[in-house]
């Protein structure tokens, strides 16, 4: 193969990067290891067997996580900006990235929803006595607290479990008549949420790099001392067999994968753009490879830990309740972790309060680290396109936690669990699945899998391994599609709890969904009608973009390519 001769080109250097490479590392574990981890990994795996949804989930964490963790750390690198100007490589499939930067933005508004109830939980934590810790008069019969063993507990709810669906939710049995009005308390902790949030943005990434040491460490000595409390509670080893023992025929479930698939892009924050954002502030050079193993395998263990935590409870509850089916121990649902934690918390024997001090602060934080990187994202990307016209850094960030903030108060209602669950399937993991085989067949296909491995040898100086090339260009968009096609088969009419929505609901479902997908036939056109000048036929223009834009390159130096 005849050398090339490399040019190096002094650029303009970027206005932010990471203090140093621990920044970075940390960073991105605060980032991945967040709320998709300790919030949304339970509930997902409860609502799909236990055991049979954990199998599929490693698998998809192999094949689909770590290659799509490696692909997108290195294009972020390589390019140096965000995530629409790293698809300047095949601008026909631009629309990638701008879907997924609308998911971002449809993610960050019920992650900081999670972030306010989050928020609630902790001022009542200050409590003289836990207030979900015994069950109230107003709950009637339905409460069984387990503190009387003669008492028929089948069927009845914990407080943990009334406390959060009665006291903090109030939530209704169904939204056929309406959501109902915010709760000013919800609301209150929302917008100190966004307040926070926005006041991280406006200091950019050197002062949320520094924080990220903090919400890097602290949440794993909060994980490890609750899972040291859950599994010595009573039945939580059954609980614990139930996460792990799968039923093997629910394996050919396609929904069961399909929901591991999805959950792996929430654990690890891939496909949604943020990867590419926190990576454009590195050092060209920097080899991240190392750094991958360590975010993705801390990553499946917090997820792992969460899960023997929150099955380890609902053991302890099944117990108590005397149901012998794990899975029918509560509802499950987005709230099922506001469930199961403050259960266990409740049972420490010493300044239980304390404890569930530390547990929310950490789930807070775990919501800032996610959050923050939702918004830089957008940011980056307002900023590439529009420059020093999108104006100063305050106001931009400012007025995205003002809309955020607006759009979130949704889910303060008391049918507000039901909107999360409505955009999450419809506006999040339905497009988020379809734009990543987009991704994979951009870098893969048509920019090419040697060309890129000849990039990140440029970059970082080292081989790509067979491993990676093969997930990237058929194991990976292979396994993706078939989940997809098998998901669109046997897919069923979205519920909540069991409860059915109402028709406009998945009216304004299929228009979120249409909205971030239209953006792949929006920005294709685009780029074809951009390079007019190319030819006059329309197959030379459709080959033009295809092909890596003019100003695709990286971040500090050129080269040319094949």
């Amino acid at each position: 193969m005849p050398q090339t001769n490399i040019q190096i080109v002094a650029k303009e250097k970027p206005k932010e990067e990471w203090g140093n490479g621990l920044e970075f590392l940390f960073s991105c574990i605060s980032l991945s290891v967040g709320l998709g981890n300790i919030w949304r990994f339970p509930y997902i795996a409860f609502q799909n067997g236990g055991g049979t949804f954990v199998i599929p989930y490693l698998i998809a964490l192999l094949v689909i996580g770590r290659p799509v963790y490696y692909l997108e750390i290195s294009l972020g690198q390589f390019r140096g900006g965000g995530a629409l100007r790293a698809f300047d490589l095949a601008p026909i499939l631009k629309g990638v990235a701008a879907g997924q930067v609308l998911a971002t933005g449809a993610s960050i508004t019920y992650y900081s929803s999670i972030m306010a109830l989050t928020l609630r939980f902790l001022l009542a934590s200050f409590s003289s006595e836990l207030p979900w810790s015994s069950c109230r008069d107003s709950w009637g019969n339905d409460c069984h607290d387990g503190s009387s063993l003669n008492v028929n507990a089948t069927g009845k709810m914990s407080p943990a479990q009334l406390y959060f669906e009665r006291e903090i939710l109030h939530e209704l049995p169904n939204i056929d008549n309406g959501l109902g009005l915010p709760n000013w308390q919800l609301v209150a902790c929302l917008a100190a949420a966004w307040l926070i949030i926005g006041l991280v943005l406006i200091r950019g990434i050197k002062s949320s790099g520094k924080a990220a040491y903090f919400l890097g460490v602290f949440p794993y000595v909060v994980l490890l001392v609750l899972l040291l409390r859950a599994v010595t509670l009573p039945g939580a080893w059954d609980g614990i067999v139930y996460f792990f023992k799968p039923q093997w025929r629910e394996l050919l479930n396609p929904l069961v994968w399909y929901a591991a698939v999805t959950q792996v892009f929430f654990s690890l924050a891939i496909c949604f753009g943020t990867l590419i954002t926190y990576a454009s502030y590195n050092n060209f050079n920097r080899n991240v490879y190392n750094d991958i193993l360590i975010i993705t395998t801390m990553d499946s263990c917090s997820s792992i830990i969460a899960g023997c935590i929150t099955f380890g409870i609902l053991g302890n509850l099944a117990k108590q309740t005397g149901i012998s089916d794990i899975g029918s121990v509560v509802k499950g649902g987005a709230g099922l972790a506001f469930i199961s934690y403050p259960e266990a918390i409740a049972k420490f024997e010493y300044v239980p309060q304390m404890f569930a001090v530390l547990f929310f602060l950490m789930l807070f934080v775990l919501g800032i680290g996610s959050t923050v990187g939702m918004g830089s994202c957008i940011l980056r990307v307002i900023r590439d396109q529009f420059g020093q016209r999108a104006g100063p850094s305050w106001a931009l960030a400012g007025g995205l936690a003002t809309l955020g903030f607006a759009v979130s108060i949704v889910y303060m209602t008391p049918g507000g669990q039901f909107i999360l669950n409505l955009v999450d399937f419809y506006g999040v993991s339905f497009t988020a699945l379809i734009l990543a085989i987009g991704e994979l067949v951009a870098v893969a296909w048509f920019y090419g899998v040697r060309r890129f491995c000849a990039d990140i040898k440029y970059m970082m100086g080292i081989e790509t391994g067979w491993f990676w090339r093969i997930c990237w260009a058929y194991v990976t968009p292979g396994l993706m599609s078939a989940v997809l096609l098998y998901t669109l088969f046997d897919m069923s009419a979205l519920t909540y709890k069991g409860v059915a929505y109402p028709q406009v609901a998945h009216v304004f479902g299929c228009c979120l969904a249409a909205f971030g997908l239209l953006q792949l036939p929006g920005w294709a056109l685009y780029a074809v009608y951009k390079r007019r000048k190319a030819g006059d036929s329309l197959w030379q223009r459709l080959c033009a973009a295809c092909q890596p834009a003019e100003s695709w390159g990286p971040a500090n130096a050129q080269m040319p390519h094949e």
